[in-house]
């Protein structure tokens, strides 16, 4: 199967980012090269793009769509969280431009076997990088009840995930889970069937906490965003492309707090703790898509575009 994945907010992310045609850009969510081959179009040929996935479809995919650009190109299989230390192997200290599309692509959901989908029986896997061992399989079979209770609960948002797990761990005391048809079910029968009719497809929030959990996603995010924002020149900007709230808290709390990071008490008249404004938050509001986007794409319905942008001398890298 081609790896096929129409770019979300694609003008919104060229415009957020304001390339400059001799800058240095990061694209920390390659997949197959659909935002890059825009940033690529607009960079010269001292320009300089940086892609990054763990995915080696999305590595192969994205090879081939930008390889007209091979000059301003350089791609790294590897997950963005170790974005620094790519920079400093290939001697960049700082960037123009970073963006960031979360979430699992079109390809990595259609294809069967990678495990993603409710859609297909398949095995239980969900690895953005097959080069780790652990899968969902483990994860399904291995957690206790209890963890598998919170994971679907902070991870999921799901009502029912303390039915799920219980559902969970009875079933494969009888046999291994190894299929995602055979989560679907069990999932199916711990959730009522009112809920069923009405909530939509019955395992889509479990298979999100799955999927969160294995890839580390929202820790990965976390612990990038400080970072990130510090490694930008001034005026540089970080745009990144969420698909649930749990992705937007922890970027909408990273902005403010990059924006105002100071922790003195309200009635202080002077800040005497020090810390430094980064920049400014250009998004006051997310920016969505477009009524036209999300009837030519629906996969864009959830999606959020929330921007930063370095200041000029404040805070220290």
């Amino acid at each position: 199967m081609e790896f096929q994945h129409k770019s979300i907010l694609l003008n919104e992310c060229m415009e957020g980012l304001s390339i400059k045609a001799d800058g240095i850009y990061v694209d920390g969510t390659l997949g197959g090269g659909g935002h890059s081959f825009h940033i690529a179009q607009r960079l010269s040929d001292k320009g300089r793009l940086i892609g990054i996935d763990q995915d080696e479809d999305a590595i192969e995919a994205a090879t081939k769509r930008l390889a007209q650009f091979k000059q301003r190109v350089t791609i790294v299989r590897d997950n963005y969280e170790h974005f620094q230390e790519i920079l400093s192997t290939l001697s960049i200290p700082a960037v123009d431009g970073i963006l960031l599309d979360l979430g699992v692509s079109s390809y990595q959901f259609d294809e069967a076997d990678r495990g993603f989908s409710y859609r297909y029986d398949a095995p239980l896997d969900m690895r953005m990088d097959r080069r780790v061992d652990f899968t969902a399989r483990d994860i399904v079979n291995g957690y206790s009840e209890t963890e598998l209770y919170h994971m679907i609960r902070d991870f999921g948002e799901d009502q029912f995930a303390k039915n799920i797990a219980k559902h969970i761990v009875k079933e494969r005391e009888k046999e291994p889970i190894e299929t995602t048809f055979q989560l679907v079910e069990i999932i199916s029968h711990a959730i009522p069937m009112k809920m069923r009719v009405q909530g939509g497809h019955p395992a889509k929030k479990t298979f999100q906490a799955i999927r969160i959990a294995l890839n580390r996603e929202l820790d990965v995010l976390q612990n990038s965003l400080d970072s990130m924002i510090r490694a930008l020149n001034p005026g540089g900007r970080l745009c990144i492309i969420t698909f649930h709230s749990l992705e937007d808290r922890i970027v909408k709390k990273a902005f403010r707090t990059a924006e105002n990071p100071c922790i003195c008490p309200p009635d202080f008249p002077v800040c005497s703790c020090g810390r430094k404004s980064l920049g400014k938050v250009i998004t006051k509001k997310a920016i969505v898509p477009s009524v036209e986007e999300i009837e030519e794409n629906s996969r864009a319905k959830s999606a959020k575009l929330r921007i930063f942008e370095r200041g000029e001398e404040e805070g220290e890298r």
